[in-house]
């Protein structure tokens, strides 16, 4: 097959860039509004390029609308579930990978078929244990389920698992070292791009999750960003919400969240890779 011609590559990027711009287009119509003014946000006079800047919306959202205490509970919750994401998957998956035992393909099956599971079907149930539990209105209902291990990233790891040679760990067992040993220095090193994507996927899940904090946290103190944009919106008296305001904290909401793709993409698509790879054995 001959090389595409200088006119048809050219053709290929002038389609790429316009895509790209009108992808582009909500998120720069949304710094647009970030930058308004209040007497336009209180018109809804906004336009694509600002009337005007007033940059210090950015300073009146982090002392007047507590942005500051909703972005440090979105961090702490989103760290503490990667951790638990990434350690609980990992563990699982090389048991299932690595060790043999009576009923483990069963097993497996069963715990892929969770994935079929609705996650309405199991709202109510799930809010029924953390209210007897006393966790209603606390971090523990968004980050003490990323602790046992989630289907999906069970099932990329044991694939990426599987694709490493038996040797090694033979090498090792003569050497005296048990699976401990063998899952924490061998395993997970030769692992670390697919536990990169899993950590990528449990921050975008995280960072942007609205319906578990809008089920579980009542105090504003409390609330992550997703649930804090959305409390931005809340006014009384038929006022106009701050658009100008709320689209800053969109900002800070959507911006983490692309750039950990941007820089992680290559990850997220070796594990699309390694999970389509080989069948379930």
């Amino acid at each position: 097959m001959s090389n595409p011609s200088t006119v048809e590559k050219t053709i290929s990027y002038i389609f790429l860039i316009l895509v790209g711009v009108l992808l582009a287009s909500p998120f720069l119509y949304m710094i647009s509004i970030a930058l308004a003014s209040d007497a336009t946000t209180v018109k809804s006079a906004f336009t694509f390029v600002p009337l005007e800047f007033q940059w210090s919306n950015f300073y009146t959202i982090f002392t007047n609308n507590n942005l500051g205490t909703y972005l440090k509970n979105s961090v702490i919750i989103t760290v503490i579930t990667i951790v638990g994401s990434v350690l609980s998957a990992s563990v699982v998956s090389y048991g299932f990978a690595r060790i043999k035992a009576r009923g483990s393909r069963f097993l497996f099956i069963v715990l892929l078929s969770t994935m079929m599971i609705p996650g309405e079907v199991t709202m109510v149930p799930q809010f029924i244990i953390f209210r007897h539990l006393d966790w209603i209105n606390t971090f523990y209902p968004l980050i003490v389920p990323s602790f046992f291990a989630g289907a999906f990233n069970v099932f990329l790891i044991r694939q990426f698992v599987m694709s490493i040679p038996k040797s090694l760990d033979e090498a090792a067992m003569i050497d005296g070292m048990g699976h401990p040993g063998i899952y924490w220095k061998i395993i997970m090193p030769l692992t670390y791009p697919i536990l990169a994507a899993i950590a990528i996927f449990s921050f975008s899940y995280n960072w942007g999750n609205f319906m578990g904090p809008l089920i579980y946290i009542n105090d504003p103190e409390k609330m992550p960003l997703a649930l804090g944009v959305q409390l931005l919106t809340t006014v009384g008296g038929g006022q106009m919400p701050p658009w100008n305001l709320v689209m800053i904290a969109s900002l800070f909401l959507t911006i983490p969240m692309v750039l950990v793709y941007l820089f992680g993409q290559r990850y997220v698509y070796e594990a699309n890779i390694s999970g389509g790879s080989s069948g379930i054995k």
